[in-house]
């Protein structure tokens, strides 16, 4: 072989490596310089959470929300909505936050559609989700805000927490923990999350005005607001034309306020919250 092409060669070789070494020590250094501390109680946290990567607390699983509530103030300690109260509690105490409303949650559906034998005005006969009989004109269900029923929300609970009997969605609440997946896939929005304690609801989301809903529906909350007046603990209101109630206020007041406005409903619609129910007694399947 030519001797000078082995010197091209060899000074070519020594070239690159030359080039290679400068790079990786620029590398170096500027990974050293624009390093990032990772805070250990970042690793505290994921310890102590309950893992389930199901993204309830709104950020991208477990991981991002540690990060989140150890650098950020005003994240709370209580989001990691499978590890409940237990869990709550634990985070607080590493990141030094206070905690409060810190109650177990559950899902829970604001409809009452087969009990009020809500009939339909069409027959659908599109993709067999929510999502797409939603497009048509709303859905099949008279009463526009219904439960259209073809379990969306049983596809999106990732702790296998609900189950469609009579094209109902019902919550096992043994298994829910309010991680809030089934409310983001509901087009209609008659899913909440809401405390296990909670004394009293109103399994009902439709806006409508009474007389529409009479028309549609057996047992539909008409809006009268009975419920309103009588309250003694001032918990219940009307937002956005909906029926909502303060829990903590409901609690505070004692066992007596949930009687007096259960009571008061004229379409026994406002009642008492079973959330120790396993199993479908919110729902009456009608022959």
């Amino acid at each position: 072989m030519d001797p000078v092409l082995v010197k091209l060669a060899l000074g070519g070789i020594a070239f690159l490596v030359c080039i290679g070494l400068l790079f990786g020590i620029g590398l170096a250094l500027a990974a050293q310089k624009f390093a990032v501390e990772t805070n250990p109680k970042v690793e505290e946290v994921l310890e102590v959470l309950a893992g389930a990567q199901c993204g309830g607390c709104g950020y991208a699983g477990c991981e991002g929300y540690a990060e989140a509530v150890v650098n950020d103030p005003e994240v709370s300690p209580n989001l990691c909505f499978p590890g409940k109260a237990a869990v709550a509690e634990a985070v607080a105490e590493i990141t030094g936050k206070k905690l409060s409303g810190a109650a177990n949650m559950v899902a829970a559906v604001r409809c009452s559609r087969i009990e009020g034998k809500v009939g339909q005005k069409y027959k659908y006969l599109g993709y067999q989700t929510c999502a797409g009989a939603n497009l048509a004109f709303g859905g099949p269900q008279e009463c526009a805000y219904a439960c259209l029923g073809f379990g969306d929300c049983v596809a999106a609970c990732p702790f296998g927490a609900i189950t469609l009997d009579n094209s109902f969605p019902v919550i096992d609440v043994e298994k829910c923990v309010g991680c809030g997946s089934c409310v983001r896939t509901c087009p209609k929005n008659v899913i909440e999350i809401t405390p296990s304690s909670a004394r009293v609801w109103v399994p009902c989301s439709t806006k409508d005005p009474g007389k529409a809903v009479r028309s549609v529906c057996e047992v539909g909350c008409i809006t009268c607001k009975m419920c309103i007046k009588a309250c003694p603990a001032g918990a219940v209101r009307v937002e956005g034309d909906l029926i909502r109630i303060d829990h903590k206020k409901c609690a505070d007041y004692g066992v007596e306020c949930k009687e007096i406005c259960v009571e008061k409903c004229p379409r026994n619609i406002f009642r008492p919250f079973e959330a120790a129910v396993k199993k479908a007694e919110q729902v009456e399947a009608v022959a």
